[in-house]
């Protein structure tokens, strides 16, 4: 029986990940955290990058050690009804409620506004939105071979890109002694906020939903032990995060340098079209605005389809998988006009209930054959992380929006008494109390 990958099938498997997981609105991420953490970029960039990158890696490879072929599958190890609710979710997350949407703006943000000169971006955005949408409905309902070319020639032009504006601003940096100040959350626990700030990227709770086609690959290439297959996921993993991580890196001190000229800016679309444009001038925003919207074009279909395949193969009976894509593509365009800072605003305390419930499932399928993957383990350690998880979520949720700020002050008061509730962690000690628990009622009932 084959127990390892060869070095290609391993560097094939890597980029493939790679492909997989990033994408140009990643970029936007650590390039505004570089602006924010000033001083202290190098220990929110580690933090970033674990979220950003390792989480991903293990989501993917517990459906391999799982013997799992999906997220429906895997959330079933906790119960059937958490199966559909984990599963809608997640899959209405990384779709038409957040992800989606933030292709077109996200686009829009790095292309289209800076050459605005300030004007009111509301029928820009609409047109634009209005054209991305009308043709992501066009490619979804009938994929066309188009889309693989342009992810295997947008995604490399735009790396080169990239990497040329990476190096000209080491040669040629805005800042000659980095002497930013952080901002506040970035002064005192640099690591974990951008531990938080890794949570934008939806990269973790997307392995978990597309993981498996990686897990497919590997056993079709031979390997068909789940263990091995883990192990090789990791393996193969390692060549594409390793570029993930150099690049998150960069572009991190590629943002703090850039406050030698700039002010930190509205959300990091904006700056690294400054950075861009300071380097290349409109050329360069010309530029980017392609690149972008054409890479982000191809993501936003793959995740309208994905969306309507599951939904479909959940409820057969209720609509057409047409029909769901025609809803999830309308409701994207809906939800994006609302702008990429209210995007990422509102999506941020929903960030903060699914990814903890995330991490416990996969650390929970990861050594799952420590405890048999005893059921009671899983339920017990889910349900007092949902608890913490629904404190996370409300303590997120934007002031003087639809929870009232009294509600949000008074829970806010509550969560503090739980231990790392300063840096977001709230949900970790309640995840091992009932992970104790869980393991106590397992040897009991045994």
């Amino acid at each position: 029986m084959k127990k390892s990958l060869s070095f290609k099938e391993s560097i094939a498997v890597g980029s493939m990940l790679f492909g997989m997981f990033f994408g140009a609105g990643n970029l936007i991420f650590p390039v505004h955290m570089g602006q924010l953490a000033g001083t202290n970029f190098i220990p929110s960039a580690i933090g970033f990058i674990v979220t950003g990158v390792g989480l991903p890696l293990l989501g993917v490879a517990c459906l391999g050690i799982s013997k799992k072929d999906s997220l429906f599958d895997l959330s079933s190890l906790v119960g059937d009804k958490y199966k559909y609710f984990f599963t809608i979710l997640l899959y209405l997350t990384i779709g038409p409620f957040f992800a989606i949407p933030r292709c077109a703006t996200t686009s829009f943000s790095t292309g289209i506004t800076p050459l605005l000169n300030g004007a009111n971006e509301f029928m820009p955005r609409l047109i634009f939105t209005f054209v991305f949408f009308a043709l992501a409905l066009i490619f979804s309902l009938k994929p066309n071979k188009i889309l693989k070319y342009i992810g295997q020639f947008i995604n490399p032009i735009f790396l080169l890109f990239l990497f040329i504006l990476i190096i000209i601003s080491f040669i040629n940096p805005m800042l000659t002694q980095n002497n930013i100040i952080p901002a506040d959350s970035y002064k005192t626990n640099p690591f974990f906020t951008g531990f938080l700030e890794g949570y934008n990227t939806m990269d973790a709770i997307a392995s978990l939903a597309f993981g498996i086609t990686v897990i497919t690959v590997i056993r079709e290439l031979g390997i068909n032990d789940e263990t091995d297959v883990a192990l090789n996921t990791i393996k193969a993993g390692t060549f594409g995060c390793i570029l993930m991580g150099i690049i998150y890196f960069l572009t991190t001190y590629m943002g703090t340098m850039s406050r030698g000229i700039y002010e930190t800016s509205e959300n990091g679309a904006i700056a690294l079209s400054q950075i861009s444009n300071h380097y290349f001038g409109n050329l360069g925003i010309y530029f980017l605005l392609i690149v972008v919207t054409l890479a982000c074009f191809k993501t936003s279909i793959a995740l309208i389809v994905s969306c309507s395949e599951i939904f479909h193969k959940m409820f057969p009976n209720i609509l057409s998988e047409k029909k769901w894509t025609i809803i999830f593509t309308v409701f994207s365009f809906i939800v994006s006009n609302f702008g990429l800072n209210a995007i990422i605003t509102y999506a941020i305390p929903f960030l903060m209930f699914i990814y903890p419930l995330a991490i416990s499932l996969i650390l929970l399928s990861l050594f799952g054959k420590l405890f048999n993957y005893n059921k009671n383990v899983f339920v017990f350690t889910t349900i007092f992380t949902f608890i913490a998880s629904i404190l996370e979520f409300i303590v997120a949720f934007p002031k003087n929006s639809i929870i009232p700020t009294s509600f949000i002050d008074k829970v806010a008061s509550i969560q503090s008494y739980l231990p790392f509730a300063d840096i977001g962690l709230s949900w970790v000690i309640p995840a091992v109390v009932g992970l104790i628990v869980g393991l106590i009622v397992a040897k009991v009932k045994k």
